[in-house]
C-alpha cells in the first residue's frame, strides 16, 4: 500500500520524505488555507515546492465546479510539474471532467467520495485514483471501511485500473484496516503515520535491551 501524506505543511511532508516510506502528498484548499496560504500565485508555488520535495504523485485540487472552469484550473496545475495529479470533486460537470483529463493523459484524484456507486462512476471515467473519506463517514456513524471493501470487491470484478486512495485517515488503526482490505493508497496526517511505530512492549523492550548493555559494560 502507498503512503501519502494529506498537508500542505511542507516540514511535515519533508520529515515523512525523510522517513524513507513516502509515496505522495494530497492537499486541498482548506489545507493550504491552514498553513496561510492564499492568492492563486501563491497556491501555484506551493504546489511546485511540494513538488520538488517529494518523488511522488501530488494531488492538487480545483476550486471551480463547473466543467469549463475545472478543465481551465486543472490544466494549469498539470502544466506546474509532471508530478501533478488534478483532484476533481464527485459531482455531475467532475465526472465530464474526469473524462476530459483521462483522455489526454492527465492523472486525476475524483475527491469527495462517499458510495460505491460515486467510485463507479469515477473509475469508468478513467480517474486515476478515487477517494473515498473514511473518516467522515465514521462521523456520521458509518463505517468508512465497509465501502473501502465495496469498492475493492467492484474494481477486482471489472478490473478498473483507478486506484483507491483512502482519505480522511485519522489514526493507525484506519491504516491497517485499510491495508487487510487492500486500499491501493492511504493518505493521512504524519502523526497517524508516525503513530505505526509505536508499541509499548516495543519501547520497554528497548529500555531492557539498553539497561543490560549497560550493566555489561561496568
Amino acid at each position: 500500500m502507498k503512503f501519502f501524506i494529506d498537508t500542505a505543511n511542507l516540514a511535515h511532508i519533508k520529515e515523512a520524505q525523510d522517513l524513507g516510506v513516502l509515496d505522495g502528498v494530497t492537499t486541498n484548499p482548506s489545507l493550504m488555507a491552514k498553513e496561510g496560504i492564499s492568492g492563486k500565485d501563491n497556491v501555484l508555488r506551493h504546489y511546485k515546492a511540494i513538488c520538488d520535495l517529494v518523488d511522488g504523485d501530488v494531488s492538487a485540487e480545483v476550486i471551480a465546479t463547473d466543467f469549463e472552469g475545472m478543465i481551465r484550473e486543472g490544466e494549469e496545475l498539470a502544466e506546474l510539474d509532471d508530478k501533478i495529479v488534478v483532484k476533481i470533486p464527485m459531482i455531475k460537470e467532475g465526472i465530464k471532467a474526469l473524462k476530459y483529463f483521462s483522455s489526454r493523459g492527465i492523472k486525476t484524484n475524483c475527491t469527495l467520495v462517499f458510495s460505491a456507486g460515486q467510485a463507479l462512476l469515477a473509475a469508468k471515467a478513467g480517474a486515476t485514483y478515487v477517494s473515498p473519506f473514511i473518516g467522515r463517514l465514521d462521523d456520521i456513524s458509518f463505517d468508512g471501511m465497509d465501502l473501502i471493501d465495496q469498492i475493492r470487491v467492484i474494481y477486482d470484478n471489472y478490473e478498473y485500473d483507478t486506484q483507491i486512495l483512502a482519505a480522511s485517515v485519522r489514526h493507525p488503526i484506519h491504516i491497517i484496516k485499510c491495508a487487510e482490505i487492500g486500499a491501493d493508497v492511504m493518505t493521512g496526517p504524519l502523526s497517524a503515520i508516525l503513530a505505526l511505530l509505536k508499541h509499548p512492549l516495543t519501547d520497554s523492550g528497548l529500555a531492557t535491551f539498553l539497561a543490560d548493555h549497560a550493566k555489561s559494560n561496568q
